[in-house]
C-alpha cells in the first residue's frame, strides 16, 4: 500500500493538469478571434457627407464667338479710293468719316443738274407769275364786260339804250368770259411743274450719287478689316471697311432639340475661352427653326466683354443654367454605384463606421455634385473612395468588413 500523502498529492496533480488543459483552451480560444478578426476584410476608404445646397443642371456646349454688331461697308459705286481716314484697330464711332472715294466727275455732273435745276425753277416761277397776272386781267375784263352788259340792258328797258347796243354788249361780255377761260388753262401749269420736278429729281440723284463717296461709319466700334489701300478699287460687291462692335459678345452653339427644350430667353450663363475666366451672360435667342443640316437648335448666350478680351471667331465654351434647386440633397458623384440594373446605390457609413448598400434615387447631376432624391437624409456618410470596391463584396462579407477612414491630402494623394 501507498502511503496516505501519496493520495493526496495525486489529486493535486488532477487538479493542475485541469487548470492546464483548462488555460490552453482559453489560449486557444482568444487566439482563434484573434484569427478570425485577422482575416475579416479591410477597406481603406475617403467618405463626404450629404448636404443640403443649391444645385444647378447646366447645358454646356461647344459655340463660336461673334460680336454684337458688324458692318461690312461696301461702296454703292465703282471708284478708287481717294483717301482713308482710319486703320485696322481705330476706334470710330457712328457717323464718323472713314473715306472718301475719287468724286471729280461726280460733283461736275451733281453741279451740273443743280444748274439745270435752278434754271427750271426760275422758269416756272416767272410762267406761274405770268399765268397769274393774265387771269387777273382777263378776271377783271370779264367783270367790266358783265357790268356793261347788264346796264345797257336796263337802259333798253327804260328807252334809252338800242337794242344794238344790248348786243354788241353782250358780244363783249362772251369774248371777255372766253378769254378768262384761256386764261385760266394756261394758269394750270402741269407741264412746266413736270419739267421742274425732273429737274429736282436729277439734282438729287446726282447729288446722292456724290453722297455715296464718303463713306461713314454706320456703328460705333472697331475697324477690324481694310483689305485695300488709296488709289485701289475693291472689286464689284467687295467690302472695303469691316467694323465690329466689341462691346459685347454672342457665343452661337448648336444644342439638341432635347437640351434647347430646356432653355429660354433671359437664361443665366457663362462663356469661356482658354486662358481666360468665365464670363457671366444671358441667353439671348433660342431659334425657332432647326438647323436643316445638324437638325439642331441654335442658341445664342450674349455677354459684355470688358478689355475686349474675348476676339470674335474663337472657339468658346458655353454653360447655360436650365434648372435651379435651391434645397437639394447633395452628394458627390464620385459616391455614386451603379448596379448591374442600371439602379442607383451608395455605400452609407454608420457611426461606428459599419457599412451597408443603400438604394438611391438621382436628380440633377452637375459636374461632381450629385441630388440624390430619394434614399438618403441630410447628414449621412456616405463612402467615395472606395465605393466601388465596398459595393462588390457580397453582402455578409460586407458586414465584417472593417472600414479604415482616410482622408485626403491637399496635393490629392490619401494618407490614413
Amino acid at each position: 500500500m501507498r502511503p496516505a500523502h501519496c493520495y493526496g498529492g495525486g489529486r493535486d496533480l488532477v487538479q493542475v493538469g485541469l487548470a492546464v488543459v483548462c488555460l490552453g483552451g482559453v489560449i486557444l480560444s482568444g487566439c482563434s478571434a484573434k484569427q478570425a478578426a485577422d482575416q475579416a476584410p479591410r477597406v481603406a476608404v475617403q467618405i463626404a457627407v450629404s448636404k443640403i445646397e443649391t444645385i444647378q443642371r447646366e447645358i454646356a456646349s461647344d459655340a463660336v464667338l461673334y460680336p454684337r454688331n458688324q458692318a461690312a461697308i461696301t461702296p454703292r459705286i465703282n471708284a478708287p479710293v481717294s483717301k482713308f481716314y482710319v486703320d485696322r484697330g481705330s476706334r470710330v464711332h457712328a457717323g464718323q468719316l472713314l473715306a472718301e472715294l475719287e468724286n471729280r466727275d461726280l460733283a461736275s455732273a451733281a453741279v451740273d443738274n443743280q444748274g439745270v435745276y435752278e434754271q427750271a425753277e426760275a422758269t416756272y416761277q416767272s410762267a406761274a407769275q405770268k399765268a397769274q397776272q393774265d387771269v387777273r386781267l382777263a378776271k377783271e375784263q370779264l367783270d367790266a364786260a358783265e357790268k356793261l352788259f347788264h346796264n345797257r340792258e336796263f337802259l333798253l328797258q327804260q328807252g334809252a339804250a338800242s337794242a344794238r347796243d344790248v348786243e354788241d354788249a353782250r358780244i363783249a361780255f362772251t369774248q371777255a368770259q372766253n378769254q378768262y377761260e384761256i386764261a385760266q388753262k394756261q394758269y394750270d401749269l402741269k407741264a412746266s411743274q413736270g419739267q421742274l420736278a425732273s429737274a429736282k429729281a436729277k439734282a438729287e440723284g446726282a447729288q446722292t450719287q456724290l453722297s455715296y463717296t464718303t463713306i461713314v461709319s454706320p456703328i460705333s466700334g472697331v475697324v477690324t478689316e481694310r483689305p485695300i489701300y488709296p488709289g485701289e478699287m475693291a472689286p464689284s460687291g467687295s467690302p472695303i471697311l469691316t467694323v465690329m462692335d466689341l462691346s459685347q459678345v454672342i457665343a452661337r452653339a448648336h444644342l439638341s432639340q432635347q437640351d434647347a427644350a430646356q432653355l429660354k430667353v433671359g437664361d443665366q450663363a457663362t462663356i469661356s475661352v482658354p486662358d481666360h475666366i468665365a464670363v457671366p451672360g444671358k441667353v439671348s435667342l433660342v431659334s425657332p427653326a432647326l438647323d436643316p443640316n445638324s437638325t439642331t437648335v441654335e442658341v445664342w448666350v450674349r455677354a459684355a466683354n470688358p478689355g475686349e478680351q474675348l476676339r470674335p471667331g474663337a472657339n468658346a465654351r458655353v454653360a447655360i443654367v436650365a434648372q435651379t434647386v435651391p434645397h437639394a440633397l447633395v452628394i458627390p458623384a464620385e459616391a455614386l454605384v451603379t448596379n448591374p440594373d442600371g439602379a442607383a446605390s451608395v455605400i452609407v457609413l454608420d457611426s461606428a463606421n459599419k457599412s451597408h448598400q443603400q438604394s438611391v434615387t438621382i436628380g440633377i447631376r452637375n459636374g461632381n455634385d450629385v441630388q440624390v432624391t430619394q434614399g438618403l437624409q441630410a447628414g449621412e456618410q456616405v463612402v467615395t473612395v472606395g465605393a466601388f470596391e465596398l459595393a462588390s463584396e457580397d453582402p455578409d462579407v460586407l458586414e465584417k468588413t472593417r472600414i479604415q477612414v482616410e482622408t485626403p491630402t491637399a496635393g490629392g494623394d490619401q494618407r490614413p
